[in-house]
């Protein structure tokens, strides 16, 4: 099982949108991408977050990430529940689906539960390098967010950009808003760069640990 900070694994999967080799057909257009997966295709639970998913995928790709999704059913269920989502709902899904029908790339992941066949709502966000920089899990009874996952995309890549950190509920935090948080000091050099700082007018901090700044 892969965990944060290790390389995503070098695979050539079946997709609706014909053979991928990950994560190079990704990192290769300098994209991130956002790999999900769901129990099974033709379910309510799933049904609704493919719909979702389809909803906001310009937003995740203005961010330059794209998502592509994956369960144990082949590709012809795949294809032809996506042609149920288009002539039912409304929206045609624009992602590739990974038809992991033996579950290889599943249980390399640790997208299956202990004592299931099918697998968990798994998220891996992984970045342009092919490092995976974030692991969200949801049981199978319960949908998830993706307005979290969005801001949980917004976050790593503005603090892989700008090297700051995001307090909870970012952008809309209890005690700072929208200001991000400056990495804590680590000595005592950095302790007076952040007194200095703040004298300046630069930070703000509720002690020498605790600073944070408007998003530049």
């Amino acid at each position: 099982m892969v965990v944060i900070g290790e390389k995503f694994p070098e695979v050539e999967v079946n997709t609706t949108f014909g053979r991928i080799k990950l994560p190079e057909h990704f990192t290769e257009q300098g994209k991130w991408f956002l790999l999900f997966s769901h129990p099974a295709d033709f379910t309510p639970v799933c049904t609704t977050e493919f719909y979702a998913l389809q909803k906001r995928v310009d937003q995740f790709r203005e961010l330059g990430v794209e998502p592509i999704g994956l369960s144990v059913d082949q590709v012809f269920s795949h294809l032809k529940w996506a042609e149920w989502i288009k002539e039912n709902l409304g929206e045609e899904i624009t992602f590739p689906i990974i038809a992991d029908d033996r579950g290889d790339l599943a249980e390399k992941l640790g997208m299956i539960p202990s004592g299931a066949t099918i697998t968990a709502r798994a998220v891996f966000v992984v970045d342009n390098t092919g490092t995976i920089r974030a692991i969200v899990y949801y049981p199978a009874e319960v949908g998830r967010d993706w307005d979290e996952i969005l801001r949980l995309v917004k976050a790593l890549k503005i603090s892989t950009e700008k090297g700051v950190a995001l307090p909870h509920k970012w952008p809309n935090n209890e005690l700072i808003g929208d200001r991000v948080i400056v990495p804590p000091a680590g000595t005592v050099e950095q302790i007076k760069e952040r007194e200095e700082a703040k004298a300046k007018g630069e930070i703000e901090c509720y002690d020498w640990w605790f600073c944070h700044k408007k998003l530049e």
